[in-house]
């Protein structure tokens, strides 16, 4: 940040509540160990790609 960046005027993220939360989850290591490799494949993080696949199947499942 700047010395002169001004935020007196700046206004609170209206979006805020639907940002995304921290959460801690139990995965078994056999899971892990197949998004970590997945992830080294695709070259994304396999937290976001443990979301991406969570978030198509929940997409998934409304659909049917």
């Amino acid at each position: 940040m700047k010395k002169d960046d001004d935020f007196k005027n700046a206004k609170p993220n209206p979006h805020a509540s639907q940002l995304k939360k921290i959460i801690t989850i139990r995965i078994d290591q056999e899971i892990l160990n197949y998004f970590r490799e997945l992830a080294e494949e695709t070259g994304l993080p396999y937290q976001s790609l443990i979301k991406l696949i969570s978030k198509g199947l929940c997409y998934q499942s409304i659909q049917t």
